[in-house]
């Protein structure tokens, strides 16, 4: 039984994997915008590689595990939903919950340790699990059933964020399960359709969680799916996501029994 958050990230499995951009036709700067968004962070970029199956799509860029294609997208998927977004779409409402997309080759990068710095230091790392975190919702909001937790560190975002807060009311508006926690400094009760945990202990100070276990597992896009991220010093976090149900369960336990 995990006696920490922090507990959670010597459970990863760490998988080496690449990713390619296989006959590249677009310019340099995309793959610069994707060699951005993955500084510093265990997943390499290459252009070359033999495949063990043959890969005759041009632009596509190709996730890789031990020579083997685990997933593919195109750059310009990658383009429109990731490379070319700035994060302020999300907590402004300028993308709805219904718009968020994450190419097939990021969504695959589950269980890889992340190490992300935020603005002003790094403009593009942080936004790969702000994404990351908007998809989770909006499975949630599709299977309208099953909990969600989410952390926020000041439950003030929630109101603060426009793209937030309307998140959270169409979650909780759809019969799922909400809970929010974070440093009490708003009053959120009977404000939006969620249950509101509040406390002043370091996981509720420095941790990112939104954790989603449904009700059936076996419906379509009604998956267990969690990122868990904890601060380890001012705007630099560590952190995963996952869609092992086991590890999903196991931090969904330890929240609801620690926070």
């Amino acid at each position: 039984m995990a006696d920490s958050l922090r507990a959670f990230l010597d459970r990863l499995d760490d998988p080496e994997r690449s990713l390619v951009v296989h006959n590249r036709s677009s310019p340099e700067a995309a793959r610069n915008l994707l060699e951005d968004l993955l500084d510093n962070q265990p997943v390499p970029v290459h252009e070359s590689f033999d495949p063990d199956e043959e890969v005759v799509e041009e632009d596509v860029v190709l996730l890789v595990e031990d020579g083997r294609v685990l997933a593919r997208s195109t750059m310009d998927e990658l383009l429109s939903a990731v490379l070319l977004v700035n994060s302020d779409l999300y907590t402004t409402g300028g993308r709805s919950l219904s718009e968020v997309e994450l190419p097939e080759v990021l969504e695959r990068l589950d269980d890889v340790p992340f190490h992300v710095r935020g603005y002003p230091e790094s403009n593009k790392e942080k936004l790969l699990l702000i994404t990351i975190s908007r998809v989770i919702e909006r499975t949630a909001a599709e299977a309208s059933s099953g909990t969600l937790r989410s952390s926020f560190q000041r439950l003030s975002r929630i109101e603060d964020e426009r793209g937030t807060r309307a998140v959270y009311e169409t979650v909780g508006s759809r019969g799922v399960d909400v809970h929010v926690y974070g440093i009490p400094d708003r009053d959120l009760e009977g404000k939006l359709p969620v249950t509101v945990h509040g406390g002043t202990a370091e996981e509720y100070r420095r941790s990112w969680f939104v954790v989603y276990t449904p009700d059936d597992p076996t419906t379509e896009r009604n998956e267990h799916v969690g990122l868990l991220a904890l601060e380890d010093e001012p705007n630099v976090w560590d952190g995963f996501w996952t869609y092992r149900d086991d590890l999903v369960r196991d931090l969904d336990a330890y929240i609801r029994r620690a926070l």
